[in-house]
């Protein structure tokens, strides 16, 4: 593999030559049928084609029923026949008025009447439910297997989309741009390459339930995009909650820093083991002992935060818990359940101790 890897430098010049010729490529494709057009063919196709790509641009994608656009073609998507998109009819001096519109292959001796999406798994093509492989059969419409004995009345497909939806409830839309834009779908610039398809960005790329546009999934809403920080979010958020915090401050949105920092402690850390959750809670814990000793007697800080959730209807139904009680129009947080049970007095001249795992045992006060 090394010996095969190789590293070009070229000058400005080369380089520029480089680029022109690429976008050579991305403008004719296959339309010099393998001979360079000269300079001055290559400006009189471009006066020719290129107007005619801007008006009639046909806009090609892979949907579901909802209407989502799972795959945007692009030139170098694979059709059923095995050639690219590039390689099918895709510029037409009139849009067609039937419908669905016919993209047929270009490539000599190909029988394809209409660009078709073939979904692979990964890089890997997927086998018909006859078990045998899309190569395996016609390229005609519906798609029959070739193998003498095989019963197969057409290629379908158990692949499930990303979307959830099985690949035989999809369908193939080729519209024109009046068509896109009454879908709410966007439709991008005008570009001047050929067999561009549906690609209108970047994120054109992406499967649909990647996508954040019109043609995909869609936008996320206001809820999704001001949930709590957890611990499971990305370390982007979780290191930058205080800035986050300190924005919405000056939103004027309310202050839930505390219970955000807390609910992000509470929470295991993605590839945190058990032993290391619980020794970095203890150790929190601990550091929370320290400031309370040193700031002196008084409620901790976690009865603390759990009172002011309570006090902003943060409670289960809006109660408060048997351990707090309201004094005057303040809550007061008393000794929990679990204090209340670790001593209780003894009638046998000392006292009962709660230990590890339930066990009860006597400890005997020397008189």
């Amino acid at each position: 593999m090394v010996d095969r890897q190789y590293h070009l430098q070229f000058d400005s010049q080369r380089a520029a030559d480089v680029d022109a010729y690429l976008e050579y490529t991305r403008i004719v494709g296959e339309d010099d049928h393998g001979v360079t057009f000269t300079p001055e063919q290559y400006e009189e196709y471009k006066r020719r084609v290129i107007p005619m790509r801007i008006n009639n641009r046909l806009f090609t994608s892979w949907t579901t029923p909802s209407g989502m656009d799972c795959k945007l073609i692009g030139p170098q998507t694979l059709c059923f026949c095995n050639h690219r998109y590039y390689q099918h009819k895709t510029d037409f001096d009139a849009i067609p008025s039937e419908r669905p519109i016919k993209l047929p292959c270009m490539v000599n001796g190909c029988p394809c009447r209409s660009y078709h999406y073939m979904p692979l798994n990964g890089t890997q093509p997927v086998r018909c439910t006859c078990k045998h492989f899309p190569d395996m059969h016609s390229v005609v419409e519906p798609y029959k297997c070739k193998q003498g004995s095989c019963r197969c009345g057409g290629y379908r497909t158990a692949f499930t989309c990303s979307c959830g939806q099985p690949a035989y409830n999809h369908s193939m839309i080729v519209e024109t741009k009046k068509e896109r834009i009454a879908r709410g779908h966007p439709v991008g610039q005008d570009v001047p390459y050929k067999a561009m398809g549906g690609l209108t960005g970047f994120s054109s790329l992406m499967e649909g339930y990647q996508r954040l546009d019109e043609s995909g999934i869609g936008a996320p809403n206001e809820e999704f995009l001001n949930q709590p920080i957890t611990s499971l979010d990305h370390p982007f958020l979780r290191s930058n909650v205080q800035s986050i915090r300190a924005y919405k401050l000056a939103a004027g949105a309310p202050d839930f820093a505390d219970d955000d920092a807390e609910r992000i402690s509470a929470t295991k850390w993605p590839g945190e083991s058990d032993m290391d959750y619980f020794e970095r809670r203890f150790q929190e814990r601990k550091r929370l002992e320290k400031q309370r000793a040193r700031l002196g007697s008084g409620p901790s800080p976690a009865p603390i935060r759990f009172a002011q959730r309570a006090v902003q209807g943060r409670g289960a139904n809006g109660a408060l818990p048997p351990n707090m009680a309201v004094n005057g129009g303040s809550i007061m947080a008393g000794p929990s359940r679990n204090d209340q049970a670790g001593t209780q007095p003894s009638g046998s001249g000392g006292r009962k101790a709660v230990g590890k795992g339930g066990v009860v045992g006597k400890k005997f006060v020397k008189k």
